[in-house]
């Protein structure tokens, strides 16, 4: 053998004994690993490796994933955007089969369930559709406060109010994990408008934020353990929230104790070296600049390498938790059946019964008369990234009814259809695209002519009319969306003179993704369901609540205002929305061109939060402003009785018994709402009355009771004091009300509660004034 040769194996043995001397991540090796790893990988493994549109990607229409360092043993893992399902491509260019997914009810219709294990339900199916489609990170819930009803993203957010909105999303959160899925809350945090969204500039009280726009994310954080969190797009108190230490290492990580992992928003900030810095450890979708920005930054000591070395350390600690790191042996075959019952149990769940005079409700099998365009095109979900999935189908509300037992009106299907056949064209001579972020545009009601109204009314015993509201994300609704149009209201209107005049009744379906004006319209109406959006079985559970095959026991998660503008809020938010004003369009580019923002204009480039801590409820209860339907609301086909309430204090903890009796003749659940009210609220400038607890009861038989047990403890009570920057409970004597809205006190107690005070970080101040609204 020649020198040469040996030589060559020499260096050849000597590489293999590296290669075989370098450390393979695993669970318990992290920082062996992390000492292991170069510069140039430990900022790649910080940034992501660009969008999967394409259709050669592992996994088309995702979202992205991370960089693998295989000489270390790092996969890559897999992310998509799935707040209403699991968003992907429906086929691959290399076979023919294909990848369905659930499109699970919007999450304004989860929450108006007040059901923490329906949540739960969502979020394992959902979890299970990405483990068994071989990803393993799915970018939801959304959770933002609906601090308006006009905000474009209302249809992925849960509630008003914090403590029901953190507790659904941690429903949500925990069903997601079961699976072995990373769930990611976002955006965190002040993400209430879609308007120049990458500009916009939320300023907001430390009180406000504590006591709502935090307090939901604690709650999640503290009941769900995410294994990420999201950042927003928009700054908070004049500061990029991903470039914000003072929100994501001293309130989330030293206050609340938190281990997981910060994800940027897909091309979120301005300066990457500040965001590593801040505590967020992944910037997706990974941009050239950024990684040569982050490298000069650590070369040159501006970026401490501990600094640095703890953000790869939490992205490697997500790692070892997937399944792409587990090598999880997936087939693509997840219970998509299983799915589809969760989707219509949750759905009918999650209607609303606002009005239902004389029993209009459930209807007996008939003949139906279905107006509106929206009750032959449902609206299952909303659009945008957050908004309906890849499914298969939508459950019509003809093929519901129809299933059901009901006779459709044939005359009028055909009508309807040939109408919306034409107006479709004329809008979308191209065919309707694929995905949009906004939603597009929706034809404008049919007229109703006389001949078709009498006719109708002679042939069926029942109208059933359907209003139908769409929105999206990067723009807000204008404030029109809120009323219903000219021709809505006309048809309504000649619609109820028709069937009223014949002795028949009106039904009114709101099919809907935030609230919108009824006062101007519901004397037209017999009954009202607001059956939100239900995803792709849609049409069975409309039928399943109107047929009376499921009780309707949903409440409402965000109250209905009698006119826009009746909120303070109302007054600081982009009403006015047009193509001028829309938050910030993505150009999708390769990977070294990454989908940079493009600015439309920066006409709204802050939002001043005066209203404070008054938001929804708070705000219509503390200063006596009436409401068309109150927080919490939801009627049913029975009634129920409260009785025996009792409250039991043991240390700081009080416990809360009532006893729930069905006093009707149909089985059904009722929701228990808890609120607390402190003494002197006015004087000390809080709001009348909080949501404390909830609880759901099981299917109750007529004539069952429940004893429903809720717990509520003395930092639950705490308001925040800025002058301290401490959490207080005063001392003194609290009003606990059982209630079944907010405007409706079925039993209470008084309930003696000692003082209680937790110091916190004084961050996050306004660096501006603002006039913020006093009781």
């Amino acid at each position: 053998m020649t020198a040469k040769k040996l030589f060559t194996l020499a260096v050849a043995a000597i590489n293999v004994l590296c290669v075989m001397s370098q450390p393979r991540l695993r669970a318990d090796n992290v920082d062996e690993v992390l000492q292991a790893m170069t510069l140039d990988e430990k900022c790649h493994l910080l940034l992501g490796c660009g969008m999967h549109f394409n259709d050669d990607a592992k996994f088309p229409g995702t979202a992205g994933s991370s960089y693998a360092v295989p000489r270390l043993g790092i996969p890559s893992i897999y992310c998509a955007d799935g707040q209403q399902g699991l968003r992907m491509s429906a086929t691959r260019p290399w076979d023919h089969r294909e990848y369905l997914t659930t499109d699970f009810p919007a999450s304004m219709t989860v929450a108006s369930t007040w059901d923490c294990e329906a949540a739960y339900a969502v979020g394992k199916a959902i979890g299970n559709e990405v483990k068994e489609y071989g990803l393993d990170w799915i970018l939801a819930p959304s959770m933002n406060l609906m601090r308006s009803p006009l905000c474009g993203r209302n249809h992925e957010y849960y509630s008003e109010d914090p403590l029901l909105s953190g507790m659904i999303a941690a429903g949500y959160v925990q069903g997601v994990q079961s699976e072995g899925v990373a769930a990611t809350p976002k955006h965190f945090v002040a993400n209430n408008q879609e308007t120049n969204r990458n500009n916009n500039d939320a300023r907001v009280s430390q009180r406000a934020l504590r006591e709502l726009y935090l307090r939901a994310f604690e709650v999640v954080v503290k009941k769900g353990q995410p294994w990420t969190i999201m950042t927003s797009y928009n700054k908070l108190n004049g500061t990029y929230t991903l470039e914000n230490s003072e929100l994501l290492n001293t309130v989330v990580r030293k206050e609340w104790g938190w281990k997981g992992m910060f994800v940027s928003d897909w091309n979120a900030g301005q300066n990457p070296v500040l965001s590593m810095m801040a505590g967020n450890d992944m910037l997706q979708p990974g941009q050239d600049r950024q990684y040569k920005a982050i490298h000069e930054a650590v070369e040159s000591g501006r970026l401490p390498m501990a600094m640095l070395d703890a953000n790869v350390r939490r992205v490697l600690r997500l790692i070892v938790k997937t399944h792409s790191f587990a090598q999880y042996p997936y087939q693509s075959q997840p219970d998509l059946q299983q799915h589809a019952d969760v989707v219509r149990r949750v759905a009918a769940d999650g209607m609303v019964l606002l009005k239902n005079n004389h029993e209009t409700l459930p209807l007996s099998q008939g003949r139906i008369a279905l107006f509106g365009n929206t009750s032959y095109e449902l609206i299952s979900g909303g659009s945008g990234f957050g908004g309906m999935s890849t499914g298969h189908y939508t459950v019509s509300l003809v093929e519901g009814l129809r299933a059901a037992g009901f006779t459709v009106n044939e005359q009028l299907l055909k009508t309807y259809s040939q109408y919306l056949c034409q107006a479709n064209a004329q809008l979308f001579p191209h065919g309707k695209p694929a995905f949009t972020l906004a939603p597009p545009a929706r034809p404008e009601e049919m007229k109703l002519s006389d001949s078709l109204l009498t006719q109708s009314a002679r042939d069926a015993d029942v109208a059933v009319f359907t209003i139908g509201r769409k929105s999206g994300e990067a723009t807000d609704r204008p404030k029109t969306d809120f009323y219903l149009t000219a021709a809505e209201k006309e048809s309504l209107h000649l619609l109820s003179q028709s069937f009223h005049k014949a002795g028949k009744k009106v039904v009114v379906l709101l099919d809907i993704c935030s609230p919108v004006d009824v006062t101007s319209w519901q004397d037209d109406a017999d009954a009202i369901l607001c059956t939100w959006q239900g995803g792709q079985e849609m049409g069975f559970a409309v039928a399943d609540v109107l047929s009376g095959k499921v009780n309707p026991s949903g409440k409402l998660s965000m109250t209905f205002e009698r006119s826009y503008g009746d909120a303070y809020a109302d007054r600081n938010f982009p009403s006015e929305v047009d193509d001028k004003t829309l938050g910030s369009m993505f150009m999708w580019g390769n990977n070294d061109q990454q989908a940079q923002p493009r600015e439309l204009q920066k006409d709204i480039d802050f939002t001043n939060y005066d209203e404070d801590i008054y938001v929804g409820y708070r705000y219509f209860d503390s200063f006596g402003k009436p409401v068309a339907y109150p927080f919490g609301y939801g009627l049913s086909y029975t009634t129920f009785d409260y009785s025996d309430m009792k409250v039991k204090k043991e240390g700081g903890n009080y416990s809360v018994a009532v006893t729930v009796e069905n006093t009707g003749k149909r089985p059904g659940r009722n929701v228990v709402e808890l609120f607390v009210a402190a003494p002197d609220s006015r004087r000390l400038n809080k709001p009348e009355k909080e949501l404390r607890a909830f609880a759901k009861t099981r299917l109750l038989a007529p004539g069952e009771r429940q004893t429903v047990e809720m717990t509520v403890t003395a930092a639950d009570l705490a308001s925040f004091n800025e002058k301290k920057s401490a959490w207080v409970t005063d001392a003194g004597v609290y009003r606990f009300l059982v209630c079944s809205s907010a405007e409706k006190v079925e039993a209470q107690a008084n309930v003696r509660v000692d003082k209680y005070v937790a110091k916190v970080h004084n961050v996050l101040k306004p660096k501006v004034r603002l006039d913020l609204l006093h009781r």
